[in-house]
């Protein structure tokens, strides 16, 4: 709702129209009407999204609460939140057979999917009408204009100003690029990190995305153990998440293969590209039959360059702030980066539409947004690297796959390792967060007119 009927109190920009900037767009309308005028400025011709399934964490899911969107997704998601409802974890790196490693069980409830298109077509019913979407406008830069105002330069050569800029533009962002190429100054960032700050970085991983559909798996093999639900299939140097989407019609199929050779070295060719499935079960010839045979249900499929953007010292300078994959995209072993966005936009949309926050105030509340987000979003991004070593046997110090006759001993070592890493979970979560984040631009705020006083 507004909390005055005045004049506005300042003009926001987005760049992108995905998950992230339609959460921001949609919170700052909820708490501040139209006393902000919003901007969202999207590179192609229509509000899509790349990518099939998408997991709906407990965080995740009470931010649509809060942003009254919980009833309409609780209708489209392939599996309401229980306690009983977690992956089961499988050893499937032998070609004679795998066996399960155990079921993970989440405290209170686990995750939902859905389809990703599916969430984006119920935020974007969803933006207030203080929001204007310009379609087909490709920033390719910024720069600041006396008094303050920024100018925004798109592909077409057109331009636009606005009073604050959000990054919501992906790991390819040209908000980040030119925050660290133009705008910070050596005694901010050392000069010589800029390219690795705006650049993405390879992880040495590609990733093979595919649907199946249920029916077609249940005629051809209808023991698979994929039928049964939210599936981890772990090898040495690649594994496979599998999980029902589209209210349980098709089965997510994101496979990974990773080369730790390649970590950080620059990726030769197409990031994305349409692939044959027999790539894909070459790839996994040595798994057991359960995975080769949900391979062979696939059809369509693309191979992707799994990319992340390097730690950031910072998420905000002045008027401009980064969200999203933007300012931390990550490996997807937690399923988390969509979600991460949606607490960043949850957040930073909170601080921007609360009545403390004058155009004068921005920057305060801006920096208050990366002092709450910053450490979290970071500490979940190491972690899924983490994660994502695990699931492959790859982690140092724990078990990698040789087999010194005390395996079952050495995978529960790792199971356990695994469940400490998920335990950021159940921890804290947007709404925590907002409460810190009100508390401290308040003191932020308070602290400037005692030392003005």
């Amino acid at each position: 709702m507004s909390l005055s009927s005045g004049s506005p109190k300042f003009r926001v920009a987005i760049c992108g129209a995905g998950i992230g900037g339609l959460v921001l767009a949609i919170t700052i309308g909820k708490f501040a009407g139209r006393d902000i005028p919003i901007d969202i400025y999207e590179a192609h011709d229509a509000i899509t999204t790349a990518g099939a399934g998408i997991t709906l964490w407990p965080r995740t899911v009470e931010i649509m609460k809060e942003l009254g969107m919980y009833e309409e997704m609780s209708r489209i998601v392939t599996k309401t939140p229980s306690a009983n409802h977690g992956p089961i974890y499988r050893k499937s790196d032998a070609p004679e057979g795998g066996f399960e490693w155990f079921h993970q069980i989440f405290e209170p409830y686990g995750p939902s999917q859905m389809h990703r298109q599916h969430l984006v077509d119920i935020l974007k019913r969803h933006v207030s009408s203080s929001c204007t979407v310009h379609f087909n406008k490709r920033l390719t830069g910024y720069d600041t204009q006396s008094p303050g105002s920024l100018v925004l330069h798109f592909a077409d050569n057109s331009t636009a100003t606005t009073d604050v800029l959000v990054g919501a533009d992906g790991i390819h962002s040209a908000v980040r690029k030119t925050l660290f190429e133009t705008l910070i100054g050596p005694g901010i960032v050392d000069p010589s990190k800029t390219r690795h700050y705006s650049d993405p970085s390879w992880t040495g991983t590609l990733v093979y995305r595919t649907i199946v559909p249920v029916e077609k798996l249940s005629e051809m093999y209808p023991n698979n153990v994929a039928l049964k639900g939210f599936m981890f299939f772990c090898g040495k140097g690649k594994h496979i998440v599998s999980y029902p989407v589209s209210q349980g019609m098709h089965i997510n199929i994101v496979a990974f293969v990773s080369d730790e050779q390649k970590v950080g070295t620059p990726f030769e060719g197409r990031w994305v590209s349409d692939v044959s499935p027999e790539e894909l079960e070459k790839v996994y010839q040595d798994f057991e039959p359960d995975v080769k045979h949900l391979l062979k249900c696939t059809e369509k499929l693309s191979r992707w360059a799994l990319h992340v953007v390097n730690e950031l010292p910072l998420f905000t300078c002045d008027r401009v702030a980064l969200i999203g994959d933007a300012s931390h995209a990550m490996t997807p072993h937690f399923g988390a980066g969509a979600g991460q966005s949606m607490e960043d936009a949850f957040v930073l949309g909170r601080l921007l539409a609360h009545p403390l926050t004058t155009l004068s105030k921005v920057p305060a509340a801006l920096k208050t947004y990366q002092d709450v987000r910053l450490p979290i979003a970071q500490s979940i991004a190491r972690g899924s690297e983490h994660m994502g070593n695990i699931y492959q046997f790859c982690l140092p110090g724990y078990y990698d796959g040789t087999d010194r006759g005390n395996m079952r001993e050495e995978i529960e070592i790792l199971k356990e390792k695994i469940l400490d890493l998920w335990s950021w979970e159940g921890e804290g979560g947007a709404i925590t967060e907002w409460v810190q984040a009100e508390s401290h631009l308040r003191e932020i705020l308070y602290q400037r007119r005692e030392n003005d006083a």
